[in-house]
């Protein structure tokens, strides 16, 4: 474990005002902008941030605004969303503001995409959820054409239509900024491995089912021409960095009544299928909290050594607290996983 090279990002939200912290990392918009500028200090490698409307919680809705004003605070983070509900979005438009930041960050633009899980989102935007796969796909198409194609075109889709245009500016990134998905199942990875996307892998699945989803990914990549790079796959996991077993239950509890809110609005009335992936995990008690790394640092770096194992290179981490517990990890568990570049800065 000692010569283990693990990269580790941030997968953030945060909310226009602190009044209602939950363990999910929900800060202001200048605490977040604090917290990541720390995280960047202490060797994170990213930060990748969430879009929802509609929720009640003040959660973050301008996710590439938000994730702009970072830009102009860091150097070296790369910047993630998690993901962009191309429903909800005019393809062109979000491709003109997706190149403008990777222009402004310096390439630094990590774009994750989706097709969207939440009924209320659905229901306010006034689109149909039989729509969600059709609309991800024309949205895709018409974006990666945006960066791409330097002569003006015309594009007549079933869901948008563009008459002779030219996307500016084109990102820095050639030939576009990364496209991310998060996907589960055996079916989405093959779909995400075809089109050439990099991977999120979920919170909720233990080390096996993430070491399955690797191989697959991996050999996929390779059925359709495409190198394996292991920094293609990120898996998130919630942390906390406990004092004690009591300290680490308490922190536990907390997480499950916050998970809850979110298993609420994932579930579409009237329909068993579709929806967040951790509504396969909603059922069964403490499902959604088992691989969670929440522990003292002896039990953190065990679980992340058993991640290691399934082939997991790259860790996108939701902080249960702050800057306290990206101080911590840090300093007590970074060493054991890092490069010394890493390292080194981990230590400033």
């Amino acid at each position: 474990m000692a010569n283990a090279v693990m990269k580790f990002g941030l997968f953030t939200s945060a909310q226009a005002h602190s009044g209602d912290l939950g363990p999910q990392g929900g800060h202001g918009f200048g605490d977040y902008l604090d917290f990541n500028v720390a995280a960047e200090r202490l060797g994170f490698q990213s930060s990748f941030s969430v879009e929802h409307h509609f929720s009640g919680w003040n959660q973050v809705s301008s996710t590439l605004m938000l994730l702009t004003a970072l830009a102009m605070r860091t150097t070296r983070l790369r910047l993630g969303s998690a993901v962009m509900v191309l429903p909800w979005h005019n393809p062109v438009l979000l491709a003109e503001q997706a190149a403008t930041l990777d222009l402004l960050s310096g390439g630094r633009l990590d774009l994750g995409i989706g097709k969207g899980y939440r009924h209320s989102e659905f229901k306010g935007f006034q689109i149909a959820p039989e729509e969600a796969e059709a609309r991800f796909d024309e949205a895709v198409e018409v974006m990666i054409r945006a960066w791409t194609e330097r002569n003006r075109f015309s594009h007549r889709g079933r869901f948008w239509q563009f008459e002779d245009i030219v996307v500016e500016p084109a990102p820095a990134q050639n030939p576009h900024p990364p496209l991310w998905v998060a996907a589960g199942s055996a079916a989405s990875i093959r779909r995400a491995a075809a089109r050439g996307f990099n991977l999120i892998l979920d919170q909720y699945a233990g080390p096996e089912l993430i070491a399955e989803r690797i191989a697959l990914y991996r050999a996929e990549c390779k059925a359709h021409g495409f190198s394996f790079d292991p920094m293609r796959v990120a898996v998130a996991r919630q942390v906390y960095v406990a004092t004690d077993q009591a300290d680490k239950e308490a922190a536990l509890r907390r997480q499950a009544a916050y998970t809850q809110r979110t298993i609420e609005v994932s579930r579409m009335p009237g329909r068993a299928d579709g929806g967040s992936h951790v509504l396969a995990y909603a059922d069964t008690a403490g499902a959604t909290e088992a691989h969670a790394l929440y522990g003292v640092p002896d039990e953190i770096r065990a679980k992340l050594a058993n991640l290691e194992q399934a082939g997991a290179c790259y860790v996108l981490l939701t902080f249960s607290g702050g800057v306290a517990q990206l101080q911590r990890f840090a300093r007590e568990i970074m060493p054991s996983f890092s490069s010394r570049a890493d390292t080194a800065r981990a230590a400033e």
